[in-house]
């Protein structure tokens, strides 16, 4: 059994669209309070991506015996400031008023538990970096963009209005949207959760 260790809709989509049978489920994990805690330890953006996708598999893992786990997060690093999902449109316009025109990384990790342990893990950074748009085009990309410019890390989703934020993107497609999903499949059959 394949279990993935989220709520997103897109990581939902995109283990759905690669023909994968799976199950979720809702980590029982306070990514704040980890946040938080990693930050003030001097922690990188990258660690703490790393460390809440194995702790949301590991969690999970825990709680179904013999399941393969799949846990992932994402955080935005720009000069060193870390950005959240904004809480509401005013945050979104403000988050990505503090982007424009700038490179940001865009952390991409997951993770496999099985039986007590990470099997598999893997971080993708992509580099991201925003035209400098005027603020009509912002209102019009938020107007347009709706619930999705709150529903991700970083106030865009790139398979839809967002990609017209950006001025060059480099990085792997399915990590942008929130999963590495090619090495992820490989790490499943490794693991031994799908067929080889």
């Amino acid at each position: 059994m394949i279990v993935l260790s989220s709520t997103s809709a897109t990581r939902r989509a995109l283990l759905s669209q690669a023909g994968l049978e799976f199950r979720t489920a809702k980590p029982p994990v306070d990514e704040a309070a980890v946040k938080e805690a990693m930050k003030s330890a001097g922690a990188s953006a990258h660690d703490v991506a790393s460390a809440l996708a194995e702790k949301k598999a590991s969690t999970v893992a825990d709680i179904l015996p013999g399941a393969y786990v799949i846990g992932a997060d994402q955080m935005l690093d720009c000069d060193g400031e870390w950005f959240d999902k904004p809480a509401d449109r005013a945050a979104a316009r403000r988050q990505l008023q503090s982007l424009r025109g700038k490179t940001h990384w865009l952390i991409t990790a997951a993770a496999i538990a099985h039986e007590g342990r990470i099997v598999w893990r893997c971080t993708e950074t992509a580099h991201m970096t925003m035209r400098d748009f005027s603020d009509e085009f912002l209102d019009h990309y938020l107007d347009k963009a709706g619930d999705a410019a709150i529903g991700s890390v970083g106030a865009y989703q790139l398979e839809g209005a967002g990609a017209h934020l950006f001025q060059k993107v480099e990085g792997d497609f399915f990590s942008i949207l929130g999963l590495p999903l090619i090495p992820l499949l490989v790490g499943l059959r490794e693991a031994g959760a799908l067929p080889e």
